[in-house]
């Protein structure tokens, strides 16, 4: 698992590939339609969806003359197991600090 999240982390490192992500949530689109507002020739842009695609992230089909892209929920969820772990883990740390904090408020004991 640890591979998978490091291909989803560095495919959304960029904030063009974020932003079709963005816009797949809200169903799937042709590349046409998702490179329109980017400012970049489309071979540069096709090597975004690339790296999206290599990452599991998305998925294209061809519908006759039109390639349509999919977001794809599995590596989704897989990094927010992730981060739903992570979360959990600094939660419990920063509550045994502020337990710490204030037990040595009470007993005077300030270093």
């Amino acid at each position: 698992m640890a591979s998978n999240l490091d291909h989803f982390f560095s495919a959304l490192a960029d904030p063009t590939r974020r932003a079709v992500i963005a816009r797949l949530t809200s169903g799937p689109a042709s590349v046409s339609e998702l490179h329109a507002p980017h400012d970049m020739a489309l071979p540069s842009f096709l090597k975004h969806l690339g790296k999206l695609e290599s990452a599991g992230m998305v998925r294209s089909l061809k519908i006759g003359r039109v390639r349509m892209v999919h977001i794809e929920a599995v590596p989704m969820a897989e990094a927010e197991d992730w981060l739903k772990t992570q979360r959990r883990i600094w939660e419990g740390r920063l509550d045994r600090l502020s337990a710490l904090a204030e037990h040595l408020e009470r007993n005077g004991d300030h270093g």
